[in-house]
């Protein structure tokens, strides 16, 4: 993983354990895609490129398994992404 875990998970409260694997999870995954994107962007070989877009777009699938499964066990979360997307389309 490029990013570090912003927090010791070594250090969570029990209760708040999956919560966070799930976050570290999610950083991993969008990390992941970042890095496919780049490389792709940079090669020159048509099927590498091809390949590294199509193993981005998996990852994009794990963001969406990762942030279902947090926002099943996170409902504060859920709470604060629907204040998000209001705010986003009020300004839209």
């Amino acid at each position: 993983m490029l990013s570090k875990i912003p927090i010791d998970l070594n250090k969570v409260k029990p209760e708040e354990i999956d919560k966070e694997i799930l976050r570290a999870a999610l950083i991993a995954e969008l990390d992941a895609i970042n890095l496919y994107e780049e490389m792709a962007a940079l090669v020159k070989n048509n099927h590498i490129k091809t390949v590294l877009l199509d193993v981005a777009k998996e990852e994009k699938e794990h963001v969406g398994e990762f942030q279902t499964l947090l926002l099943m066990f996170d409902k504060e979360q859920v709470e604060e992404l629907q204040k998000g997307k209001e705010e986003v389309e009020e300004l839209m």
